[in-house]
């Protein structure tokens, strides 16, 4: 047997940051690749087009990796008589998994969860969301097959399946993948015990178990220093989805005469309808989203616009709600606020709920906050993470019982145990033989 009737893992990017994980599984003459992300670093200050290939790369920001990407980005071609058989999968929509999709050589197809590739097009229509594809315009988005749950997927003599599971991204997958020498490769993407779907996470892990490599993201495990006891300021907010609605509509509910405005992160549709669902308000969307979610799932919901902005044709007019209305209002309405926050009423209730800026840091955070005060408005931080916590790690762990661990995407890897076999620490590059 040799080298390449082995099963190898090559680990390219986002094992000590959070998020941007770049994975190749590989057998014979095919190949794997998952995430597409790019690794978040606000402190940066990159603008999107200043984001080159070299850029990128420079900052660590994607991985090297030879044989996926587009010849007209990298100047080098693919290797064709090396690589026969090849393929790249997207966990979700974040872009740390996934903004660096348009750089895959167009050949080689793209798989995502059906939600994902729905809605990754919507999300770029504008050319803001992703980096741009070579010889396309801005707005281009390429192709992405929408994988059916749980269905094999033949890549030459690999085979991957893509599992529903659960995190604050709407569609978000798992995937695993078998290999002809009998070992099965388990990546977890983005996951979490406390959302919507725990018995999703449960499912893809019962099929994970056994795994000869489990890559488990371990963003819980990111700042030890940051560890409180159960009576401190950290475990006060709501502990899961459900939690964080229901402390939506009680806020409501004690401020019968109060204006309330919120804002979500624009991939996080799920928890937006539960919160639309649940509100004793009538929730109002900026037109920008609510054209997201009409292009991305076909539902209408209430929206309005903001002073001069473009109408978008496929909203229906007898949906909108006028400006001015929301905000002479301080009982009608729950509407999402995405600027011109300095016209917002004094004694107002404002509800940041995971959107952007997303915390600290992120050096847009600590300003966009003091302006609030500044302005006499309650400013509320209602989060609920959408990664598992250090408990929650555990028991994906054993309910998985790896013969070996791969923690990516944390700051602190080394936290991250395998009481039921081995752990690796891969530095960025390195290539395991299973």
């Amino acid at each position: 047997m040799t080298l390449k009737d082995k099963t190898t893992v090559t680990f390219y990017n986002g094992l000590t940051t959070i998020g941007g994980p770049m994975i190749e599984v590989a057998y014979n003459k095919s190949h794997i690749l998952f995430d597409l992300g790019e690794v978040y670093r606000p402190e940066l200050g990159l603008k999107l087009e200043d984001e080159d290939f070299q850029t990128l790369l420079k900052y660590q920001l994607i991985g090297d990796v030879p044989n996926f990407y587009d010849p007209k980005v990298t100047g080098k071609e693919i290797d064709t008589e090396r690589w026969e058989h090849a393929a790249a999968f997207i966990s979700h929509l974040h872009l740390d998994h996934s903004k660096a999709l348009n750089l895959l050589a167009p050949e080689i197809p793209l798989y995502a969860g059906p939600i994902t590739a729905e809605m990754l097009p919507a999300l770029n229509e504008k050319g803001d969301f992703l980096l741009p594809a070579a010889g396309h315009d801005k707005t281009y988005t390429r192709p992405i097959i929408a994988a059916e749950y749980k269905k094999p997927i033949q890549v030459g003599d690999l085979t991957m399946e893509v599992w529903p599971s659960d995190h604050d991204a709407y569609g978000a997958t798992s995937l695993i993948i078998k290999t002809p020498d009998h070992k099965k490769i388990a990546f977890t993407g983005d996951i979490r015990l406390h959302g919507y779907h725990p018995d999703w996470v449960h499912e893809f892990l019962a099929a994970a178990k056994g795994s000869d490599l489990f890559i488990i993201e371990g963003t819980g495990v990111s700042w030890p220093e940051e560890k409180h006891d159960d009576n401190s300021e950290e475990f006060t907010g709501p502990k899961n989805e459900v939690e964080l609605t229901e402390e939506i509509v009680r806020l409501q509910n004690i401020n019968p005469k109060r204006q309330i405005t919120f804002n979500t992160y624009p991939t996080n549709v799920e928890r937006l309808l539960r919160i639309i669902a649940d509100s004793p308000r009538k929730v109002v969307l900026h037109a920008a989203r609510a054209h997201l979610i009409k292009r991305s799932i076909n539902e209408d919901y209430p929206y309005y616009y903001l002073p001069g902005e473009e109408k978008f044709t496929d909203l229906n007019p007898e949906l909108e709600v006028a400006y001015e209305e929301l905000l002479h209002d301080d009982h009608e309405y729950l509407w999402q606020a995405v600027g011109d926050y300095n016209h917002l009423q004094e004694g107002g209730l404002y509800i940041h709920s995971n959107a952007e800026p997303l915390g600290n840091f992120d050096p847009a955070y600590k300003p966009f906050v003091e302006n609030f005060a500044q302005h006499k408005i309650e400013y509320k931080a209602l989060r609920c993470s959408g990664h598992a916590d250090e408990k929650e790690l555990k028991e994906i762990i054993s309910e998985v019982q790896p013969a070996i661990l791969a923690p990516v995407h944390t700051l602190h890897p080394e936290l991250e145990e395998n009481p039921y076999g081995n752990r690796i620490l891969p530095k960025r590059g390195e290539t395991i033989t299973l």
